[in-house]
């Protein structure tokens, strides 16, 4: 039987607004609600930021909390990610909402370049979020802009800064960071595959490429993320009415392949979580 495919839906991220998608939720309340819509429509992971009242992001870790309070009550079991992105906060700030526990948290181990900026992730900065991460037994999903990005994660696996195995996702389409490019793609796979043979994987595509992504990932046998962070469209004319409706999308994709959607319970166990949430 083919392996289940986890899928996560990336909520609201920190650029998305209303003007673009009215759909993209902003409140704590939006969020938990656009969520459970996800959930029941098979997202088994919740990859979480938090925003201002204004939309602008944050690292708040009152937010954070009022948010995991919500999901682990409405989508109980749902595997819930925070963010440790540079848009929503400097240093240390990034890494606030850790001591909250979630199961998991986003990582980058290296710096790369934006559309419009340096993402900035210095060494002693991705050592002290490792570090975290490791105190307060969360896994690290190691977000990989750049090839180098997956050889560092498994180097700090390697030396003990990361707990194994690894759950890697490769982020391609980007503005000025990796293009969508399947033979990238396919070294992205068979490079972890030699270098982490026990690791897990999944992939991010931006906008029009989310589904270009999506395929790929689930014909492969990896795990797939979409959700209106990433790409607030059906197509170029229509957009996105939900988070869900993203999450459907990529259960089609999972039917065509033949490949079952994992369940939270299955989520839990690939990636070595406990089922109690």
């Amino acid at each position: 039987m083919p392996n289940p495919c986890i899928i996560c839906v990336a909520i609201t991220g920190s650029v998305p607004t209303k003007a673009a998608n009215p759909a993209v939720p902003i409140t704590i309340t939006e969020q938990i609600e656009s969520t459970h819509e996800a959930f029941e429509a098979g997202a088994s992971i919740a990859h979480c930021h938090v925003r201002n009242d204004d939309e602008t992001p944050t690292s708040d870790p009152d937010k954070f909390a009022r948010l995991g309070e919500g999901l682990r009550k409405h989508c109980p079991g749902m595997i819930i990610q925070y963010s440790t992105g540079g848009r929503s906060g400097a240093g240390h700030e990034r890494g606030g909402m850790l001591p909250l526990k979630p199961d998991m948290a986003s990582l980058t181990v290296g710096s790369n370049n934006f559309p419009t900026r340096v993402y900035e992730n210095a060494p002693d900065l991705v050592d002290w979020l490792a570090a975290e991460m490791l105190k307060y037994d969360i896994k690290p999903e190691i977000e990989a802009f750049d090839l180098s990005h997956v050889f560092q994660a498994v180097k700090m696996a390697e030396d003990g800064r990361l707990k194994g195995p690894l759950y890697m996702q490769f982020v391609m389409g980007v503005k000025n960071a990796m293009p969508v490019d399947k033979e990238v793609f396919d070294f992205y796979v068979k490079t972890l595959n030699r270098l982490a043979p026990d690791a897990q994987w999944c992939g991010a595509g931006i906008a029009q490429n989310q589904i270009v992504l999506n395929d790929w990932c689930i014909a492969a046998g990896g795990h797939v993320r979409t959700g209106l962070e990433d790409n607030v469209r059906l197509d170029r004319t229509t957009l996105a009415p939900s988070n869900a409706a993203l999450v459907k999308r990529a259960v089609e994709l999972c039917d065509k392949h033949r490949r079952p959607v994992a369940s939270w319970q299955q989520a839990r166990e690939i990636l070595q979580l406990p089922l109690a949430a």
